[in-house]
């Protein structure tokens, strides 16, 4: 008993560690995204004119106001809006995999991927010639929109099911309402074919054309997404027992449900309709915190944060790099991650059962 309660009290100790260990990664990880690029100053000056900037230090990092602008107005704003995805499509992924008692289940599931890459390709349909009067752009608000009413006509409909597994009719329903927006948009991109290279290049992910504007537009839809998803997660907890348990214990489930799908919903809406679709995320970076310090959403909720937006941080270096002058598409590098990752858990679990 003596020994039981050593291990515990030494595991919980090493699990303290784990969020400020992944907020120093992220910080390094930050740091290597805006020095490394395939244009630009030597990638040894920029923590020195970082530095440089701050209040009270002179530091000459040889650095030009060009080269400059290439790290503040490029490099920056990419890896800003790199973080702020991953960070959302992993609590996102993790928030969905407790609320449905699903490992594998991902952010893209209720069709809010469907609905956005729907709404994304109507745009692109109607504004073919680059030339718009609107007064914003209409591609992340069209994109949103999609994800959005996607999401609530598969909520109305599972929800309509009144049963015990009411969670499994809401991933049908997800299922079916995701086959239907892919119809239309392959029916849309048959009957405007010059257009099948535009949508799939935003299909595909996109953080190249990443600009300060898209980050103030996604900021306060996903800190308002995480703040609640992280309120609510020891209610997650709970509800791994089971929905009946659960209840037992004075959980309203279906409002935990409710209020858990329609944040990360609203959170994952809003980043894919500036980054487009990038896949994966939401299932490699919660199991990987699964499998370090356990299932526990105490710890798996605020290290999905930092360790997803580390993940997509450094997963972007390599598409800018490897194929000078043009880069490979996130999604891309993300589904040759992602896609192995996610065979060796399904193949764990069946050996488990």
């Amino acid at each position: 008993m003596t020994s039981s309660g050593t291990t515990s009290r030494t595991a919980h100790g090493a699990s303290r560690w784990w969020i400020p260990g992944s907020a120093v990664f992220l910080c390094a990880a930050v740091l290597g995204g805006v020095m490394i690029g395939p244009a630009g100053p030597e990638w040894w000056r920029v923590p020195l004119e970082l530095l440089n900037r701050l209040p009270f230090i002179a530091i000459d990092s040889g650095m030009s106001e060009r080269e400059w602008a290439i790290v503040w107005q490029i490099r920056a704003p990419r890896v800003a809006l790199a973080a702020i995805v991953g960070a959302m499509l992993s609590i996102a992924g993790a928030s969905y995999q407790g609320v449905f008692r699903n490992p594998l289940v991902d952010p893209y599931l209720l069709g809010v991927a469907a609905g956005a890459g729907l709404g994304a390709t109507i745009v692109i349909t109607v504004n073919r010639g680059g030339t718009s009067s609107w007064i914003i752009d209409p591609l992340p608000l069209a994109a949103f929109t999609g994800g959005l009413i996607a999401v609530f006509v598969t909520y109305v409909v599972g929800s309509s099911v009144k049963s015990d597994r009411s969670s499994i009719s809401l991933v049908l329903a997800g299922v079916a309402v995701t086959s239907l927006t892919t119809a239309i948009q392959t029916f849309l991109l048959q009957r405007n074919s010059d257009v099948v290279r535009q949508v799939y290049s935003w299909i595909l992910g996109r953080l190249s054309s990443a600009t300060w504007s898209d980050v103030r537009l996604v900021i306060p839809y996903v800190l308002a997404s995480c703040v609640v998803l992280l309120l609510h997660r020891r209610l997650l907890d709970v509800l791994r027992v089971g929905d009946e348990e659960a209840a037992a214990l004075g959980v309203n489930v279906d409002r935990v449900r409710l209020v858990v799908v329609i944040a990360a919903t609203l959170g994952t809406a809003s980043v894919v309709a500036v980054s487009g679709l990038i896949g994966f995320v939401g299932i490699i970076v919660p199991h990987a915190i699964r499998l370090i310090v356990g299932s526990s959403y105490r710890m798996v909720m605020p290290l999905a944060l930092t360790m997803g937006a580390s993940f997509l941080i450094v997963a972007d270096i390599p598409g800018r790099i490897l194929d000078n002058p043009a880069e490979t598409p996130i999604g891309v590098v993300t589904a040759f991650l992602g896609a192995p990752f996610f065979l060796l858990i399904l193949r764990t679990r069946q050996a488990q059962r």
